[in-house]
């Protein structure tokens, strides 16, 4: 296994140990071809949730809306009138949602991920993670940054599960930027499209959210 998708780290978590194994051996044998943010099933709510995020245009939601109804409309097959309206779906549960608490109000200078493909090592599993965001902004005598990641699966992410995603942004902005910038807990956020809610790093450090990623990474290095 040359990496491993948080995704599919994740995926290997649900299963009972029996199946974990046979899990392995599958994706050992086949290059993993979803993403982390989930796709281009779902590149419509993504891509619409990933523009008010830069722009603060909160009616653009609307207009994405009304974009894809039409295209609905325009297309004959079952399967792809099914994957716009489950976009729909998605979109309609973040038309009043509070963008605004997922950053903070200091101008962002926003950052690259090299290759779009970044990769971080934890106990010799390398982890291929793809935030949406990386932001740097001036709090008072500091350069700080953090990461935004919009991900969507269906039924979604237990509480525990998003919390890998911000920690693993958490150990990827300390790892990379920490000579120049201070590494913001609160705004190493994962948001699951799917449900509606974030949860940030800062609530693993609090241990309001169980910590989930090294026994994780632990169990699967043990049977690899």
């Amino acid at each position: 296994m040359e990496k491993i998708s948080l995704n599919k780290l994740i995926d290997f978590r649900r299963r009972s140990d029996k199946a974990k194994l046979s899990f392995i051996n599958s994706i050992n044998k086949a290059e993993v071809k979803e993403s982390d943010g989930g796709g281009d099933y779902w590149v419509s709510c993504v891509s619409a949730i990933n523009y008010i995020f830069k722009t603060d245009d909160t009616s653009f939601i609307e207009k994405k809306i009304d974009y894809l109804y039409t295209k609905i409309d325009q297309t004959e097959k079952k399967g792809t009138k099914d994957r716009f309206q489950k976009n729909i779906d998605i979109l309609h549960i973040f038309e009043e949602f509070d963008y605004q608490h997922l950053k903070p109000t200091e101008e962002l200078n926003f950052h690259k991920n090299s290759n779009s493909k970044s990769l971080i090592t934890l106990n010799g599993v390398v982890i291929e993670i793809k935030p949406t965001h990386i932001f740097s902004y001036n709090n008072l005598d500091f350069k700080e940054i953090g990461a935004v990641w919009f991900i969507v699966k269906k039924d979604g992410f237990k509480q525990g599960e998003l919390g890998m995603f911000s920690e693993i942004m958490y150990r990827y902005l300390d790892a990379n930027y920490s000579k120049e910038f201070k590494i913001s807990p609160e705004n190493c956020i994962a948001i699951d499209l799917f449900n509606g809610y974030d949860v940030n790093y800062s609530q693993i450090v609090k241990n309001e959210i169980p910590h989930l990623l090294d026994n994780t990474i632990d169990d699967l290095k043990r049977l690899l």
